[in-house]
């Protein structure tokens, strides 16, 4: 029997989760690099969160992986899959949709999260406990 799958922790939804190819959001701008507009690139949420802790905030795999609460070769997988769909989307002009995924979002009660939400959310309680 497999293992089921564990729940990746991911810090918020993405404020935008569609991304469209300049050619196919204007009807007058004809897309003459053989864009594939009718081809969505589906990327999951949990995928989307790897992209934006390793690439934009400089975590290290390892550090995203104790972040997310799963293996290293974990996210090694996953990031490797969502980068695979992003450079897919971007080369071959195909929208991109962010949703779904095995994944639980931060309550903002955990010490290890790391993001600004849960911050606020920890120092909010602080300053309602004194």
């Amino acid at each position: 029997m497999p293992r089921p799958k564990k729940c990746r922790k991911v810090c918020c939804m993405p404020a935008h989760t569609e991304f469209i190819p300049a050619c196919g959001q204007d009807r007058e701008i004809s897309c003459s690099a053989g864009c594939i507009q009718d081809q969505t690139v589906v990327m999951t949420v949990d995928e989307y969160e790897t992209i934006r802790l390793i690439d934009k905030e400089g975590f290290s795999q390892e550090e995203c992986s104790r972040y997310m609460g799963v293996a290293r070769t974990t996210v090694q997988q996953i990031y490797n899959n969502a980068r695979r769909k992003l450079a897919e989307a971007i080369v071959d002009g195909r929208k991109l949709r962010i949703e779904g995924g095995d994944y639980r979002l931060c309550d903002g009660t955990e010490k290890t999260c790391m993001c600004g939400g849960c911050q606020r959310h920890r120092a909010l309680k602080e300053s309602q406990s004194i």
